[in-house]
């Protein structure tokens, strides 16, 4: 990026309620066959729209053609059994019915390939396109295959691989791992999480990212956040070893948190998308309040690395404080960049 304090969002933005029903994650779809194409479509733009009229600079999807940021890229590989699910516990911390490994994982077509050549289209501004982590899909289902969520992961990586080389292909400019798993098993990110992380983004000449937030703004979440203490340091488990790795840009979560700014420190040098807005409230943050936590991340991050964003998606909010955390967001940035007369 050219600009200097790019805004983006995580991921999920609301989706019209025309679409699906509003503030729900897994939100079934209202409309079927080819009028579902056509409504996914709109809602692209109605989405693109919506970031442009914010001042957003690198353009996402807002997973408006997917229902859930992980098992939508599930529902297309064989291998795996959404009929006969099983309840797992999701990230040690709530239970979810879930698809079942039965065999081995293919990636047989491309899963968002198209979506991003429609949206790659409609816009001359970078844009950014998120897939789920290999830990993290490993974490979303029930393995009654490889019996190693170090194998599964390790399949997952092959198949995200292919899928994020024809997106490349289709012109995305980021492509964004979401891994809220590497907030919880330590030991599994640092013996195998970040191997297969690379993987994933193997022979890869976009930008990459990995997004590791503390979650949606959904009750498990936040009854999960209060027991973390009055310092959240699970970053520090895993950022020396993301560090090290080939990703290009982290992204984290700060406004509203209890974790410690000087934890950029670990990871000077990479760009990193500092989440500004918080998620788990219907709370429209100032521009002075985004400015704050710009000024707070500026003191561990350069300011050519630095991406101003939000903290995780805003599927469960409503359109008009999405719109409004946005418009925030880059209000916020414009005010540092002002003081700095850049």
């Amino acid at each position: 990026m050219k600009k200097l304090l790019p805004t983006s969002t995580v991921g999920s933005l609301p989706k019209p309620t025309w679409l699906a029903p509003p503030e729900k994650l897994w939100s079934p779809w209202k409309l079927e066959g080819e009028q579902l194409l056509e409504g996914k479509q709109d809602a692209l733009r109605t989405t693109l729209h919506e970031q442009q009229l914010a001042g957003v600079d690198i353009i996402s999807d807002g997973e408006q053609t997917r229902q859930h940021f992980v098992t939508t890229f599930i529902e297309h590989l064989s291998g795996v059994d959404f009929e006969n699910r099983k309840t797992v516990k999701i990230r040690n911390r709530y239970e979810a019915s879930v698809p079942v490994v039965i065999d081995k994982v293919i990636r047989q077509n491309p899963v968002f390939v198209d979506d991003a050549k429609f949206l790659r289209k409609q816009t001359d501004k970078p844009i950014k396109w998120a897939l789920p982590g290999p830990m993290t899909m490993v974490d979303t289902l029930y393995d009654n295959h490889y019996k190693s969520r170090e194998k599964l992961a390790w399949e997952f990586a092959k198949v995200l691989n292919e899928e994020a080389k024809e997106l490349q292909d289709a012109g995305v400019d980021i492509i964004q791992f979401d891994e809220p798993a590497f907030n919880v098993f330590f030991d599994e990110v640092n013996e195998w999480g970040m191997a297969a992380m690379e993987r994933a983004i193997e022979g890869l000449h976009c930008e990459t990212a990995i997004h590791i937030c503390y979650g949606y703004g959904i009750k498990a979440n936040n009854d999960w956040k209060k027991t973390l203490g009055s310092e959240w340091r699970q970053y520090e488990e895993i950022f020396p070893k993301i560090q090290k790795s080939n990703i290009d840009i982290v992204s984290l979560e700060c406004h509203n948190s209890y974790v410690p700014f000087n934890l950029l420190a670990l990871i000077r040098g990479k760009k990193i998308m500092v989440g500004a807005i918080d998620v788990a409230t219907n709370n429209i943050e100032t521009p002075v309040e985004v400015a704050e936590t710009l000024r707070k991340a500026l003191e561990f991050v350069d300011i050519e690395h630095l991406y101003p964003s939000t903290n995780c998606g805003m599927a469960p909010l409503s359109r008009n404080v999405a719109r409004g955390k946005l418009s925030a967001l880059s209000a916020g940035a414009e005010i540092i960049r002002k003081e700095l007369a850049l």
